[in-house]
């Protein structure tokens, strides 16, 4: 094992850097024995992870929307993907938008004004391209603020207040749509407001309702 562990890492060169770098994938699921993340931890290419014989981890790469599930070895994180050895991986792609993980706070500001100004001289008009969420029950990222509003801009009758208390909170900042049962409508557009920030986006047609990839569903309000 220490034979094999240090050639993964002599392989990549990256395991000393990987707190310097920014995250490329979410842990969407840890069960067993691992070593090395928890459950909505992010990580970032290099992060080295090992596993007990029946441990699984899941990681969603929030770039290249691969899904992987590895039970068992010793995991290093790559740019879109993990080098595993000793262990076994199930790789899928899952819909996923990097725009909506990713977007800055400037991003942000700018794609809601330009919404707005479409919306107001032709309400039936599309609205740009925007971040896309491609699960219904968007788990939210919230960073600061007392309370997280999200509301319906090309619809009337959505809107949701949401206080953000600790218990309504997993890892003390993240707010589950799917744990509370809630879900947005399919094709919709929506305002998330959190403090000064103002975020737009949209929900794919087809998705899905429920705990679905998180890396689908994830909105990063920071």
């Amino acid at each position: 094992m220490r034979i094999l562990i240090g050639a993964i890492v002599g392989l990549l060169g990256l395991a000393t850097s990987a707190a310097a770098q920014s995250p490329v994938a979410i842990v969407e699921d840890v069960q067993g024995k691992v070593d090395g993340v928890e459950f909505m931890d992010y990580v970032a290419a290099g992060k080295l992870i090992k596993l007990g014989p029946k441990a699984t981890v899941v990681l969603g790469y929030m770039k290249s929307c691969w899904r992987e599930t590895i039970t068992g070895g010793v995991v290093v994180v790559g740019s879109e993907q993990s080098a595993v050895q000793g262990g076994d991986v199930q790789r899928i792609k899952v819909p996923c938008d990097a725009g909506v993980v990713q977007l800055s706070d400037r991003e942000a500001r700018q794609s809601a004004a330009a919404t707005f100004r479409k919306l107001d001289t032709d309400p039936n008009a599309s609205p740009r391209k925007l971040p896309t969420l491609y699960g219904a029950s968007p788990l939210v990222e919230v960073k600061g603020g007392d309370l997280l509003v999200i509301e319906r801009i090309d619809g009337a009758g959505e809107h949701y207040a949401v206080p953000l208390k600790g218990a309504s909170l997993s890892r003390g900042r993240f707010y589950d749509f799917a744990k509370d049962g809630r879900s947005l409508t399919p094709g919709g557009t929506y305002l998330a407001t959190l403090g000064s920030r103002k975020f737009v986006f949209t929900v794919d047609a087809s998705a899905m309702t429920g705990p679905t990839p998180i890396v689908g569903r994830l909105l990063r309000l920071q």
